[in-house]
Formats: structure tokens, sequence, C-alpha cells
């Protein structure tokens, strides 16, 4: 069995259509991708020397070609293991806020997304540990709390 630390996983938020209210986009994985016709967030593994932010927003860039207008790096990892891979991961979380007019291009890695009301998405995770995270992103960084201005990253 291997352990990494060398992937990335970031939510993406942007402002929702009334005041105080976000959306959170998800992205389908593509019929023949790993995972293929699920519901995700955008994951990747950082490249060469690139710190996780970077890695973050080179993903972000990748899979949907947005730009953040704030960068968040959680206090919380994200952590799994695929039995494909025999691989347990340990993955920088990180919270992407965009305009909310923002164009979504996506890569071949996914087939359709969609915004949905962040009172929605919980249901809508297969995952429980990114309820979990989803849950962090809410307190601490849309809502806003304590901690939102020392897990900014200045971009």
């Amino acid at each position: 069995m291997k352990v990494r630390n060398d992937m990335v996983t970031v939510f993406i938020a942007r402002p929702g259509e009334v005041a105080d209210s976000h959306e959170i986009l998800q992205l389908r994985r593509a019929a023949g991708d790993y995972m293929g016709g699920t519901w995700q967030t955008v994951r990747g593994v950082a490249e060469g020397n690139e710190t996780a932010p970077l890695a973050a927003l080179r993903e972000l860039r990748e899979e949907t070609a947005l730009a953040p207008l704030e960068l968040y790096g959680l206090s919380s990892l994200d952590s799994f293991y695929t039995a494909k891979f025999d691989t347990i991961w340990h993955c920088a979380v990180f919270a992407a806020l965009v305009d909310r007019t923002a164009d979504v291009r996506l890569n071949d890695e996914h087939d359709a997304y969609r915004w949905v009301p962040l009172r929605d998405v919980p249901p809508l995770l297969m995952w429980q540990r990114e309820r979990e995270l989803l849950a962090e992103i809410e307190r601490e960084i849309l809502a806003p709390g304590l901690a939102k201005p020392h897990l900014l990253i200045k971009l």
C-alpha cells in the first residue's frame, strides 16, 4: 500500500442570487474516466515542486478555466483510501471564491457542471468527508468565522 500527500481538493463557491447566499460548483466526471458519471469537485495532483496552493490554482484553471477572487486553505485535510490504486491519499483542501458571472469551461475530465445552492449540496455529495469539509467552508469562510482571515492565501 502507498501513502501520498500530493493531491489537492478544491471546492468552488460563488455568490448566490439572493443576498448572503452561495452556490457550489459540481463537476460530473466523464463516462470513460475514473468514477465516471459521479458529481465531484476539483481534484488533482501537484506537479514537480509545485506547492499545494499553486497546484490548487492550476487544477482549478485546467478543469474549469476559473480564476478565484479569493483562495482559502482549510485547516482540515481530506483523507481517503482507493482500492483501485491501493493508496491512502492525504489532500490539502481549498475553497475558491469566484465571480458570479465567471464562465466555466470544462476540460475532457468532465462532461457537465452545475451550480447548486449551498443549502442543497450536502445530500448531493457522495462522501461524508466532503460534507464535513463543506460545513467547515460554510462556517469559517462563507459565514464568515473567526478563522477566515487566517485561512486566506494571498494570490
